[in-house]
């Protein structure tokens, strides 16, 4: 895989037009763009079609998926007939609902890669611990979740890119991991908690980058999409 070809750009847009526009940029820069829940409901689904008409070879559908297993295979099959590349549900709605997600996925015309959720990047150790109720560290919980994903057949996971080394042990070199949180060196960590750098993300083992303000937000987002890569190159 080509370095480029690791970034996925998260259109985090709330219309059309600024999604299609740095879409038409960027094309040829970037491996992919990851359509979230803001752009599709603030545009609707039609943005699926609308991107793909704008060069997007590769869709990203970050849905999250998290309900009962007939709810979320019904999601599924719905969403893959919008010829997204591929797709996410939560690894804690349990092993039933991922193996029915997978299920789902795999009966596809063109079956997405599926794609489970472990930890948000927004969730430190302490708010891990307080608020969700979960003993121990997020590296912890996190393989735990990778493995509950791979046994039911997930192609891999989202988690930060602290925990890249003990998903690489605990699954294998052939998981796919698609790594939120990172930041490029001197770039703000905003909102995210658990936050790497690209070059630091690639030599822990990331399949995928996810980078939605350190690219969308730069004055050349052009320029920003082609360092990005050339660090992940250097790494």
């Amino acid at each position: 895989m080509n370095a480029h070809e690791r970034i996925l750009v998260a259109l985090d847009f709330d219309n059309a037009p600024d999604a299609l526009a740095l879409t038409k940029k960027l094309n040829g820069k970037v491996g992919g763009f990851k359509v979230g829940l803001e752009l599709v409901n603030a545009v609707g689904f039609e943005i699926f079609s609308m991107l793909a008409d704008a060069g997007a070879e590769k869709i990203f559908y970050d849905a999250k998926f998290h309900d009962i297993p007939n709810t979320v295979a019904g999601a599924i099959r719905a969403a893959a007939k919008r010829g997204v590349w591929m797709l996410n549900v939560h690894a804690c709605g349990g092993s039933a609902m991922l193996q029915a997600a997978r299920d789902a996925a795999s009966d596809a015309e063109n079956p997405p890669l599926l794609i489970a959720v472990t930890v948000l990047t927004s969730i430190d150790d302490a708010r891990l611990n307080a608020e969700l109720r979960v003993p121990g560290v997020a590296e912890t919980h996190v393989t735990h979740l990778s493995k509950l994903a791979q046994d039911a057949g997930c192609d891999g996971v989202v988690a930060s890119p602290l925990e890249l080394g003990a998903i690489r042990k605990a699954c294998g070199a052939n998981f796919v991991t698609v790594i939120p949180g990172v930041r490029p060196a001197g770039v703000g960590s905003d909102d995210q908690a658990r936050v790497a750098t690209p070059g630091q993300a690639v030599r822990n083992g990331a399949d995928y980058l996810v980078i939605g303000r350190a690219i969308t937000a730069s004055a050349s987002p052009e320029l920003a999409a082609v360092t990005i890569a050339e660090e992940i190159a250097n790494a």
